[in-house]
């Protein structure tokens, strides 16, 4: 990823925009399914947008495909809890692709309450030649059928058509914050504030807590659960982050209730660098298991950390961020960018990571040859098929050319979801209501 070699192959083109941006759609999650062939957006509608990557072309067989629209619909619609008096928004919080078991896709998607089981199939034959209907599907006179003919399938244009299989409502109280499918693929959990559930993809009625941190009384509180996901090989292994600024791994082996911990990440505080901002920029925001299962990625509001499984003690990588926003915490706290909520993804192979900044910035960094790189998803500094330059933020002294002041920096473009492609160097960058693709024209690796 040197900043005039490799990052020069990454080519884009994005694929959804609007001159204007209506809240509904600003885009709330990516994801990838397991061949990478498939990309779910959600977005702040309640609607999921399915993206299908194109067959490689006949003209130019080394092409790469590029990710067309594969169907829209909507999978939340905005309710009132009237117990409550509160609304429930259908902002999508978390897409999840189960494991593909036949020709059907499914996914999961859930809004702040309710949990949903979506079905894609495809269609592109349709049966004629019936006996005793006619081609508009009514029935004939018995008395003019004369002969029996066999009915055929014949093409028909293809239609991709979605429907809700299962609908997990009712288990939780607090609002959402992620989903995670286990390696079992007969099982699955969801997270919110202060629980987590576990629950049978095939039952609705019922779901088992597996971690309750709500205290007896809600002034004793002081940590919120902000993320959770389960170990990609073992199915009895999930981690779930904290508002504190830990990481706990769990074993459902050890007990039903997974309250005690298996083991606890957390890096020590530095006593001379504390400040009143201290406990709001070392809440995780994101927590995910490397494709390997051997490290933890976890980003707080000015670091991404890499943690072994191995070793509680402290992180064996540790990447900044945007640290020059360090001096501008106090700002950040009065327009509540402090409380952005920033995902952070791997690469196929673990050597690479990736997550979002501000003013349209995303940052990679190699873990092998410890470089890391700024690049702008915005439509002002890039066309499809052009080539991505590195930006660079400059705190103060000599500026040179395309550098860009840290007090010019766009606080209301920021790059929070991000999706990386399970085994290529594809990756989706949701930048408010626009989604960019980008890859690696080389189809090299990006270190």
């Amino acid at each position: 990823m040197g900043e005039d070699t490799d990052t020069r192959k990454i080519n884009h083109g994005f694929l959804r925009d609007h001159n204007y941006v209506t809240e509904a759609d600003i885009i709330s999650t990516a994801e990838f399914n397991h061949t990478g062939d498939l990309l779910a957006t959600g977005d702040k509608g309640g609607r999921v947008v399915i993206f299908q990557r194109e067959s490689e072309s006949k003209n130019e067989p080394y092409s790469q495909g590029e990710y067309n629209v594969y169907s829209t619909f909507q999978s939340h619609e905005p309710e009132f809890d009237y117990l409550k008096s509160l609304e429930i928004e259908e902002k999508i919080n978390k897409i999840k692709w189960l494991p593909q078991q036949n020709a059907a896709h499914s996914l999961l998607s859930t809004n702040d309450k309710t949990i949903k089981l979506w079905k894609i199939t495809e269609r592109d034959k349709r049966p004629e030649g019936y006996n005793l209907k006619d081609e508009e599907g009514k029935l004939k006179d018995l008395s003019t059928v004369t002969s029996l003919q066999v009915p055929v399938l014949k093409p028909m244009d293809l239609m991709v058509e979605v429907s809700p299989r299962r609908i997990f409502a009712n288990g939780h109280t607090y609002h959402v914050n992620s989903i995670s499918v286990n390696s079992d693929c007969e099982t699955y959990m969801s997270a919110d504030d202060l629980r987590i559930n576990l629950w049978h993809l095939a039952i609705t009625d019922r779901s088992f807590n597996i971690v309750d941190i709500k205290p007896a009384n809600m002034e004793d509180l002081t940590e919120v659960i902000t993320a959770s996901e389960f170990h990609p090989h073992h199915c009895n292994l999930f981690v779930y982050s904290s508002s504190k600024g830990s990481l706990r791994l769990c074993d459902m082996r050890a007990s039903a209730l997974c309250d005690k911990h298996s083991k606890l990440y957390e890096e020590p505080e530095d006593p001379s660098s504390r400040s009143f901002f201290s406990e709001i920029i070392s809440s995780v925001s994101d927590v995910k298991f490397s494709h390997s299962g051997r490290y933890m990625l976890a980003r707080d509001y000015l670091t991404v950390k890499v943690w072994d499984l191995n070793m509680e003690t402290r992180p064996v990588e540790t990447y900044q961020v945007h640290d020059y926003l360090r001096s501008k915490l106090c700002s950040l706290y009065e327009n509540d960018c402090i409380f952005d909520k920033f995902e952070c993804a791997w690469n196929g192979s673990d050597s690479v990571i990736m997550t979002g900044a501000y003013n349209n910035f995303f940052r990679m960094f190699d873990r092998n040859t410890k470089r890391d790189v700024t690049l702008e998803a915005s439509r002002e500094s890039s066309k499809p098929r052009a080539i991505l330059k590195p930006r660079r933020v400059c705190v103060g002294g000599k500026r040179r050319k395309d550098d860009i002041s840290v007090d010019s920096l766009d606080f209301t473009k920021k790059i929070l979801h991000t999706a990386w492609h399970p085994t290529e160097n594809i990756i989706a960058i949701a930048a408010t209501n626009n989604l960019y693709i980008f890859q690696d024209k080389m189809n090299s690796d990006m270190h």
